[in-house]
């Protein structure tokens, strides 16, 4: 089969879930179309992670592309990924006269809004994309009962990752959030450790996390790590934050797996593959109650939710004096992980609905 999957942004979580798809479907051609914002990663960054055999990247300069490709290669499907794909893609394969064709946001983009106005607006547009035909597809049940809600029909394939055992390294050496340094900071071993992963801007909250973290700061041995970057790095002022940056899959997993806890403070979710991983490396999961979040929690079992700086502030604290729950949270994590989003039956579902 050939694939056209039209993505935008070409970075973070949805660069993941575009990357397992193209990893455990080796036997189609994946055409990438994709956009590019350099302030969050470079697309040639990106890229370096895909396999080699069966992709093939073009860069999105409008939404016609997908009109000519039309007119050169015979496509079977198109995956439309995030909000703005959605749309102008839907739009675009209805005057190229394709049929098949997925769109999957990995995040309702009616919740991205300040105000009310803004949200209402995004599920006009997200309605209108739905005359334009194709299967909306989302990532977990509380995303598909938002849209539901709005009148958008729908149906639900959880986001999913590979479960395996990781050897551990050597902790990489960073430097903490906000101080000018020449010689990077050795993180300590020995601390109490609450880590986050992803883009550092509005919808993951970094305010919140801070403030969670500021309540630490007089005590030595817990600290706060988030690994990634963005625009509201200065949001992060605690003294016990340590902010990485970016870093490659393999080291952003060691760090996750020599942390305590995995932390999300997001206010809103598709199907977070960070919390996903966090989970397969056998970590206890403290997450925000909000869409995309609350389908991973389960029952207590492997992590907990909460709506407050205190509820998460008292969580931490449980699991810092009561070390051995959390060993027995990170098992049930990884089963868990491993039985309700498995990589394998993503993909297997996606290809079923490409075939069709």
């Amino acid at each position: 089969m050939k694939i056209v999957h039209v993505v935008e942004p070409f970075a973070s979580g949805i660069a993941t879930f575009v990357k397992s798809l193209v990893e455990n479907l080796q036997d189609d051609l994946h055409i990438i179309v994709h956009g590019e914002r350099e302030h969050l990663m470079s697309s040639s960054e990106v890229k370096q992670r895909f396999p080699k055999g069966n992709v093939r990247f073009i860069r999105w300069k409008s939404a016609q592309r997908e009109k000519r490709l039309k007119n050169k290669v015979h496509i079977d499907a198109v995956h439309l990924h995030s909000s703005k794909s959605g749309f102008l893609g839907r739009v675009a394969c209805r005057m190229a006269g394709i049929d098949t064709v997925v769109y999957t946001p990995n995040g309702a983009p009616f919740f991205v809004g300040n105000s009310r106005f803004t949200n209402y607006m995004y599920k006009q547009l997200e309605r209108l994309g739905s005359i334009f035909g194709g299967r909306v597809v989302c990532c977990s049940p509380s995303e598909l009962k938002a849209y539901k809600a709005i009148g958008i029909k729908a149906l639900n394939i959880n986001n999913g990752i590979s479960v395996e055992d990781r050897p551990t390294f050597p902790l990489p050496r960073l430097s903490f959030a906000g101080e000018q340094v020449k010689a990077p900071i050795v993180l300590k071993s020995g601390k109490f450790r609450v880590v986050t992963s992803g883009r550092i801007e509005d919808q993951k909250n970094p305010a919140f996390f801070n403030s969670i973290a500021r309540y630490f700061e007089e005590f030595q041995d817990f600290e706060f790590l988030w690994i990634g970057e963005g625009c509201d790095r200065n949001m992060l002022s605690a003294k016990n934050i340590v902010v990485t940056g970016w870093l490659s899959t393999e080291e952003t997993k060691e760090l996750v797996a020599q942390s305590q806890v995995y932390l999300s403070t997001s206010n809103f979710e598709g199907m977070p593959f960070a919390v996903l991983e966090a989970m397969a490396l056998k970590k206890p999961v403290l997450l925000t109650d909000c869409v995309g979040n609350r389908d991973i929690v389960n029952k207590r079992s492997n992590g907990d939710l909460f709506t407050t700086v205190d509820e998460a502030i008292i969580k931490i604290l449980q699991y810092h004096n009561n070390r051995d729950m959390l060993d027995v949270m990170g098992e049930y994590s990884q089963q868990h992980c491993e039985q309700e989003f498995d990589v394998y039956e993503t993909s297997s579902s996606y290809r079923t609905l490409y075939k069709s």
